[in-house]
């Protein structure tokens, strides 16, 4: 032992110091998996419907449908009746461009975050900072099954692998975000589920990263899991075929101009990889600027109409009405996202109805 170093001696008046100085740890008994999908469960008609909507998602990925893929919805969900109130405007709207365009409602339960805040309705259903996560998590499903029951393909990107098992038999389309497009443990999430993924390049722009993922999401892997008990398993992933790249521009700069589609695209064909990207139309694309999202989708539509099939799919953040808000108590506006600003529906109409109309012609 150094000379010049006094051991540290471990007391009783010690560790009551160190007790007082830190705040007691909290647990909060979590439904199980088996036990939430039993209370609220996919019947066989919705789950042939779901399956038959993975498997078009699929086939646009694959260049097998010529449709147009569009991710859209809020930013995240913070009141499950005005997100209702959406799907509805969106399964309307479906049946009107389903020749052209396939709608898939982003349903966002989870949001990450930079260093703090607001993390989701499946942590803060009461947007208080009470942390109720049984009730976010049953209500997670229960609007995931309410979405999915309006005939709407159902969106999530998955940040808490934990949190798969709650929803993943919902799902057609699942995102995994810049922020853990690198993270191990996502990529073999990818590689145990059914629907489709879109791994977004990193928040530095870096595409390599997603064309990692997709290599790692397509092999077998060892992952831990729980089993339908809640206990801990060692889960043999099958592997998933169905992933792709999304572009969401990094470091403030967009991605989705024609000469970087293309570089995206011949580094994913010398990698082996699906070519087919889809654009996030907000984040970096758009600046931060939600009012981007307009003139970014259809520039990406000008190239798809120039002859650029790689680009099949879009996404969108969009809410019932225009903007952000503040999470504050007694004053919140109904329809207004509580993380990034959202066009409105209307915009949205305008600019789904506009893509199938272009891609009719």
């Amino acid at each position: 032992m150094n000379a010049h170093v006094s051991p540290v001696c471990v007391t009783a008046t010690n560790v009551t110091s160190l007790m007082t100085n830190h705040p007691a740890a909290i647990s909060q008994p979590l439904p199980l998996p088996v036990e939430l999908r039993r209370r609220i469960s996919v019947n066989h008609a919705l789950g042939e419907q779901i399956t038959q909507q993975r498997q078009a998602v699929q086939r646009i990925l694959n260049g097998q449908d010529q449709r147009l893929l569009v991710v859209v919805g809020p930013c995240s969900i913070h009141d499950p009746d005005a997100a209702l109130e959406y799907a509805d405007r969106l399964a309307a709207l479906s049946e009107e461009v389903s020749e052209q365009i396939l709608p898939v409602m982003r349903v966002y339960v989870e949001k990450p975050r930079t260093t703090v805040g607001w993390k989701g309705l499946a942590y803060d259903p009461n947007l208080d900072g009470s942390g109720d996560m049984p009730k976010g998590i049953t209500l997670s499903r229960e609007l995931m099954h309410a979405v999915a029951a309006r005939g709407l393909p159902v969106a999530t990107e998955l940040l808490q692998p934990m949190l798969a098992p709650y929803v993943d038999d919902l799902l057609s389309w699942v995102a995994i975000g810049a922020r853990t497009t690198e993270s191990q443990l996502h990529r073999e999430l990818a590689s145990d589920l059914a629907a489709a993924v879109g791994f977004k390049n990193a928040t530095s722009g870096d595409v390599q990263v997603a064309i990692d993922a997709m290599q790692a999401a397509a092999h077998s892997h060892q992952r831990f899991a729980m089993d339908s008990d809640g206990r801990p398993v060692m889960q043999q992933t099958a592997g998933n075929p169905h992933t792709h790249v999304v572009l969401r521009g990094g470091h403030g700069e967009p991605n989705y101009q024609a000469h970087q589609v293309r570089a995206a695209v011949n580094t994913l064909r010398e990698a082996g990889q699906n070519p087919r990207l889809m654009v996030d139309c907000s984040h970096a694309n758009a600046r931060k600027d939600h009012r981007r999202q307009s003139g970014v989708m259809l520039d990406v539509l000008a190239q798809r109409k120039a002859g650029d099939a790689n680009l099949v799919a879009l996404m969108l953040e969009s809410h019932l009405f225009e903007g952000k808000q503040a999470l504050t108590p007694n004053a919140m506006r109904y329809g207004v996202s509580v993380t990034d600003a959202c066009i409105s529906w209307e915009t949205t109409e305008r600019l789904l109805k506009s893509a199938a109309d272009q891609l009719s012609g």
